[in-house]
Order: structure tokens, then sequence, then C-alpha cells
């Protein structure tokens, strides 16, 4: 005689992989208000590399785009900024002058 027990399934879900970064809005933002030297345009074009990438299951590559596109954007970040702040103190030193000259 076999008696037939109750079943037990049990189910061990796999870890999500970390799906890489492509940083399209930070890029977007740095293209259209923060410039220089066409970095944030640049930084666009390997955001939009790295999500083509995601999509398309390669995350080797697509976290290497990601890299680059962030690199990228804090390199134009903190030019823009700095670039920014310097216009602003050569145009108050110069409108000082110009007033105290009068």
């Amino acid at each position: 005689a076999t008696a037939f027990g109750p079943t037990i399934t049990s189910f061990v879900q796999p870890e999500p992989v970390p799906s890489p970064q492509d940083f399209v809005l930070w890029s977007f933002f740095n293209t259209m208000f923060c410039n220089p030297f066409c970095l944030g345009f640049i930084a666009l074009v390997f955001s939009i590399k790295a999500r083509d990438r995601k999509i398309a299951r390669d995350p080797a590559a697509a976290d290497s785009y990601g890299r680059t596109a962030k690199y990228l954007n804090i390199a134009a970040l903190c030019v823009g900024t700095v670039g920014t702040i310097i216009c602003i103190v050569v145009l108050v030193l110069y409108y000082n002058s110009s007033w105290a000259g009068r």
C-alpha cells in the first residue's frame, strides 16, 4: 500500500539584478541649461546608448555607457557652475568699476 501525503513545493526566487543607471534626465538637464564645450550633449548621447543597451539586455555595456554619461554630467555641471560664477563676478566687478569712474 502506498500512502500519498501532501506535496510541499518551495520556490527560490533569484535575487533581482540591479539595473544599470542611464542618467538620461540629468543629461537632458545639462544639455538644456549647462552645456559647456557640448559636454551635456555628449553625456546625453552616452545616456541614450546606455538605455538602448539596457533594453537589449546587455548590462555590462549599459553600465559602461552609464558610467561615462555620469562622469560627463559631473564635468559639465562643474564647468558650467564655475563658468557661471566667474561670469557673475566679472560682471559685478565691471559694473562696480564703471560706477566708481563717474
